[in-house]
């Protein structure tokens, strides 16, 4: 029995990487279909080959999972945020980094098509990443004209880690690696302005060797799924929440409608930024209004 890491995902078969650096391809055992498991990229492995075809017999225990991109164990993902074409959505970006706290995953911001912007525009993409860092995030904003200083900043920052990267389609992400790693000759897309959206270009989601770095490229889209907890524990993902919400007046405070919100006050000081009570707000009401979604299968696995 081997050892591995699942780098490469394709039409039901699965790459996988040894401690000594080999790769081979293998399939998953029916039984993971019929427990309803599915082996993902990233996932430690345990597994047999034979001939040219091996077998998948076990997944190891997971740190973490995303489902969209299906990716398991990272350690950050990278959300690529186009400023322009498409514009820049903050209500998406933030469902990123909602989906990701739930999920216990490492958010980092890295912002795209800065070069695309006026600068006035400019100057207001920048408040924008100060409020991003303010609340503890991680972000990467390239200066006009020095855009190699961003990649060597994103390269230093990804050293050893495992980690994915994700975006609206179109955002640039295939761009991005590129530009960290030229061998790999990624396929870009380019953006529909009609419906302000890109092509799908990434046909796989694989783990790739960039300098120190594994990064999975992964198909790219411009929605989530629902959000799979309940709306009373949405504050929870909301750093700069947590950190004011202890001096509301009631206990169980939901920052909605109730008198003494201490949230609500920062929103009205500046101390929390419109834009993200405003997405709070509508996460609230998405969650409030989606149907319950039941397992019907009783099996024990």
């Amino acid at each position: 029995m081997k050892t591995g890491r699942i780098i490469r995902s394709l039409s039901g078969y699965y790459d996988i990487q040894t401690a000594e650096g080999t790769i081979e391809r293998t399939r998953a055992r029916g039984e993971f279909r019929k427990s309803g498991q599915k082996p993902l990229v990233g996932d430690f492995v345990d597994f047999e080959s034979e001939n040219d075809e091996g077998l998948i017999w076990r997944i190891h225990d997971r740190e973490n999972v995303l489902v969209r991109p299906p990716v398991a164990n990272i350690d950050v993902a990278v959300i690529v945020t186009a400023l322009k074409e498409p514009n820049f959505a903050p209500n998406l970006l933030d469902r990123q980094l909602i989906a990701l706290a739930a999920a216990n995953v490492t958010p980092m911001i890295y912002f795209s098509k800065a070069d695309l912007l006026s600068d006035a525009e400019y100057s207001q993409a920048t408040t924008v990443a100060k409020q991003y860092r303010a609340i503890g995030y991680q972000v990467i904003l390239p200066q006009i004209d020095q855009a190699d200083s961003a990649f060597a900043e994103l390269q230093k920052a990804l050293a050893g880690q495992v980690s994915v990267f994700m975006g609206q389609t179109g955002a640039g992400k295939s761009t991005l690696l590129n530009h960290l790693s030229p061998e790999l000759g990624l396929e870009t897309g380019a953006v529909s302005k009609a419906l302000s959206r890109g092509k799908h270009t990434t046909r796989q989601v694989t783990l790739i060797q960039v300098a120190e770095a594994l990064i999975a490229d992964t198909p790219g889209f411009s929605s989530y799924e629902v959000f799979d907890f309940p709306a009373e524990t949405l504050a929870d993902y909301f750093p700069e929440f947590v950190s004011h919400r202890q001096a509301c007046r009631f206990r169980g405070c939901l920052h909605l409608n109730e008198p003494g919100c201490a949230v609500k006050a920062a929103v009205s000081l500046g101390a929390i930024a419109e834009s993200r009570y405003n997405s709070y707000k509508a996460f609230y009401d998405l969650i409030k209004a989606q149907k319950p979604r039941y397992n019907t299968d009783n099996r024990n696995f």
